[in-house]
């Protein structure tokens, strides 16, 4: 991808360096830097040549206990969690069943930070989608340290919240009771009758207006406080992100559940089943990586509706949390528009791209042999991206999903010295100059790699540089230095010289 785009930052610790020993001395450079000087030049121009900029790289997140938010459906788990977390981060919509699968987040509350868990409605005598939603809330439930029972105070305790509180006896941890909606003092009385549920006083909140939810979150924290002592870290800096996004039932969750080894995602043939971003941590290749399992884009998110908009909303953020995106193409059928859109998505979040054609084993060879002819058609402008061909359901060739990982993200953190990288422009437009246009000629005067991850680089050109020729110099630039898997970005920069 090529793009007009400003400077970033110059340098990231976990950058892939080029070698130190590229044959261009400090004094061919510093002759290029010096003859900039003619020329008119911003602020943010030297400030980029002089290798100014805001250090990249996020402090790690730490986290003092895991507090799982359980309950029937509709009861308003996810308009809490909101509440707790002071945005908009888990899907809400006016029915039940919009949670599907626990969904972690990182939360902070009195100087305590901690990860709080949203789940799927729990009741019993489901089938088919809606028992696998109850399993995976129990499962949050005995992964957490504590738990918090939303339970609706105008309906009041029901059957399947007295068989909600049977199941958390036995797994025995900390719960804290919250009587929601209760918008008024009128309704407090109503959240009084839920002591008859045994688990101690219930606290009157009001998850959409945020009432009385300080006092709740206190007890939380208290209830946190059997948690292992002192801060943890829930990933190491050396954990790589990783984000699978596709079409609906292309097998992202399959995909998820089989490198897990357990059901961590809720699967089911009805497509869009996956709507919160749900991660996991997975052990593969002999190092943890963190995946991160998202809602399938069905369309443009503009032509979305209802849970499905913010899913997509979500999608989008979990694509940005990431460093590598695997996007995976059901190969039993023809590349769609759709996946083009997707691939487009990555690319222009400027992360690595990896593409997973699914459902291998599903394939004749005659059909292997026209879908391939296909994909380098239709995917040709992403034919830098390594293509792996796996199995989800059987767990075919997810061995090689490492390697391409790992190509991926080593020419997204590839950097090209400054002497090298104008040496090669210096022979690139010797042999190939821009065209003329109006009997001018854009000359460059200088490069430089204004940072990694993904790669961006800025021209100094006397004259704008027209798109097909950048995208030659990006083309040429893939070719040279290895920049497998990885968006490019190059910014032109046109300067005049100084009047005298």
């Amino acid at each position: 991808m090529t793009e007009q785009t400003p400077a970033g930052a110059p340098n990231d610790s976990r950058a892939a360096s080029d070698p130190g020993a590229d044959g261009i001395g400090d004094e061919p450079t510093a002759a290029l830097r010096s003859a900039l000087d003619e020329y008119q030049l911003e602020p943010e121009d030297l400030a980029l040549l002089d290798g100014q900029g805001e250090p990249s790289g996020a402090e790690p997140v730490r986290s003092a206990g895991v507090l799982a938010i359980v309950g029937r459906p509709n009861v308003g788990k996810s308009t809490l969690v909101n509440r707790i977390l002071g945005r908009r981060a888990a899907v809400v919509q006016d029915q039940p069943g919009v949670t599907r699968d626990r969904v972690a987040y990182p939360a902070h509350w009195a100087g305590k930070d901690f990860t709080v868990v949203d789940t799927g409605g729990w009741e019993t005598a489901l089938a088919g989608l809606g028992a696998r939603v109850a399993e995976q809330a129990e499962v949050a439930v005995r992964l957490a340290d504590a738990a918090v029972l939303v339970v609706d105070a105008t309906v009041g305790a029901t059957d399947a919240d007295q068989q909600l509180v049977r199941m958390l006896r036995r797994v025995g941890k900390p719960v804290v009771l919250a009587a929601n909606k209760v918008d008024g003092p009128s309704v407090e009385a109503e959240a009084a009758r839920l002591w008859s549920l045994g688990l101690g006083e219930p606290h009157p909140v009001s998850a959409l207006h945020g009432r009385g939810t300080g006092d709740m979150l206190d007890a939380a924290v208290a209830a946190l406080a059997g948690a292992p002592s002192g801060p943890a870290l829930l990933d190491p800096p050396e954990v790589r992100r990783v984000a699978l996004i596709g079409r609906p039932n292309v097998g992202k969750s399959s995909l998820l559940n089989k490198l897990v080894g357990a059901e961590r995602s809720v699967v089911d043939p009805l497509a869009g089943t996956t709507r919160d971003p749900v991660d996991e941590l997975v052990h593969l290749g002999g190092r943890d990586w963190r995946f991160i399992d998202t809602a399938g884009i069905r369309r443009r998110v503009q032509r979305t509706q209802g849970a499905d908009f913010y899913a997509s909303l979500r999608t989008q953020g979990a694509i940005e949390r990431a460093e590598v995106v695997v996007a995976l193409i059901d190969s039993s059928q023809d590349v769609a528009e759709q996946d083009v859109r997707i691939l487009q998505m990555a690319s222009e979040a400027g992360r690595a791209v990896v593409i997973g054609l699914n459902k291998w084993d599903l394939m004749d060879p005659e059909r292997r042999f026209y879908l391939e002819r296909s994909v380098e058609q239709d995917l040709a402008p992403w034919s830098w991206a390594p293509r792996v061909n796996i199995s989800a359901l059987t767990g075919r060739r997810l061995d090689r999903l490492v390697g391409a990982l790992d190509q991926a993200l080593a020419g997204w953190g590839r950097r090209v010295s400054t002497g090298r990288l104008n040496s090669f422009l210096g022979q690139l437009v010797a042999a190939r100059p821009h065209p003329l246009r109006s009997g001018k000629q854009p000359r460059i005067l200088f490069a430089t790699q204004a940072s990694t991850e993904p790669p961006r680089f800025v021209i100094f050109a006397t004259g704008f540089l027209e798109a097909p020729y950048r995208r030659f110099i990006e083309r040429s630039l893939r070719e040279s230095f290895d920049f497998t898997g990885t968006p490019i970005q190059i910014s032109v920069r046109v300067r005049e010289r100084r009047r005298r």
